[in-house]
């Protein structure tokens, strides 16, 4: 009878059935043709794998203490089980309990990250689906800020939700905190940036025309061709300092109106395809929950991640807008997966 190592799947599975059947474990072993000791090890290290666990007892909440964490949990989305139970002045209760007492009534989530549609905005999308369907959009540059904080991505954190309610959407900060603004565009293969927002800069009208002027035009789109420019289109977002009429007569001025200025609208970050590269680049930052001490060292990390970008990346996130496009007239204006 040949000794093995280990036991398989099949033969752990045919021994349990001898045991039901009431096969002693040495005709076990006979039958698998395995090592007597093999067997009753397996026997022995099952048994005390079904030791019966004894749970330990909670302590008794009153009905009326129940009613006053179900309407906190309802009035705080996404707040801990501990700041829950404190706002209801319960004290005394450990996190096992807290978390076995809120499952009756809540669950664990994120915020959302996609902003609510309405009606008008589905239809705006549509109409703008519509507009550029025809588009090449490889001439198209895609430019958008992001935040990166020192601790980690916003819209990270989960918390307890009260069943039937809907988590809040969690907007990205883009001013303020312990982080840095980051502006970037991405046009065919090519990353354009990153750059960063000087740090305490109130991004208004005239600021942001002037980063612009200082980065965008002065690094970068001065040195393309004549040709180029003749048939770039330049999509930003609508921010307020975006959609001014400053910001648009100023961008006119610098030859982008009319047709080389895409027009955009509310609530869809699903349709820029940078949208995709930041969180890309968001993994890269932080990767094994990494974390930041100085604004410096975050941006050397930004700096390391943009380096670390394939052009394949980004031509394939550039190429993905017919099928977005598609994809919102499919949905009538509906998000999609970007």
């Amino acid at each position: 009878m040949g000794q093995k190592k280990d036991l398989t799947g099949s033969e752990k599975s045919k021994i349990v059935r001898y045991l039901a059947e009431g096969c002693s474990s040495l005709k076990i072993a006979k039958l698998l043709k395995r090592d007597h000791r093999t067997i009753k090890r397996f026997i022995q290290n099952s048994q005390q794998g079904r030791k019966k666990r004894v749970d330990k007892p909670r302590r008794k909440i009153t009905a009326h203490e129940l009613r006053k964490v179900k309407r906190a949990a309802a009035k705080m989305p996404l707040a801990t089980s501990l700041a829950i139970f404190q706002s209801c002045n319960i004290t005394g209760v450990p996190k096992s309990t807290r978390c076995a007492i809120l499952r009756d009534m809540a669950k664990v989530r994120k915020a959302e990250r996609r902003p609510p549609l309405n009606k008008t905005h589905k239809l705006k999308r549509q109409d703008w689906a519509k507009k550029y369907l025809k588009t090449d959009f490889s001439k198209v540059l895609w430019t958008d800020e992001m935040r990166v904080s020192l601790d980690g991505p916003d819209g990270w954190a989960r918390g307890w939700i009260g069943k039937g309610q809907r988590a809040p959407v969690r907007l990205r900060r883009q001013q303020g905190g312990g982080g840095v603004l980051v502006w970037a565009g991405i046009i065919k293969d090519e990353l354009v940036g990153p750059f960063w927002v000087e740090d305490g800069v109130q991004v208004n009208s005239q600021s942001y025309c002037q980063f612009l002027e200082d980065t965008f035009f002065k690094q970068w789109y001065r040195k393309k061709s004549a040709s180029f420019k003749k048939n770039m289109i330049f999509m930003q977002g609508n921010a307020p300092s975006h959609a001014s009429k400053y910001s648009t007569a100023w961008l006119a001025r610098k030859g982008i109106k009319e047709e080389k200025l895409m027009t955009w609208h509310p609530c869809s970050p699903d349709l820029n395809p940078i949208e995709n590269l930041w969180s890309i680049n968001k993994c890269e930052i932080y990767k094994e929950g990494k974390r930041y001490t100085s604004l410096n060292s975050v941006w050397e990390a930004v700096v390391a991640a943009a380096r670390n970008v394939d052009g394949e990346q980004i031509k394939t996130l550039s190429e993905s807008m017919d099928g977005r496009l598609l994809s919102v007239l499919a949905k009538k204006g509906g998000c999609i997966g970007g």
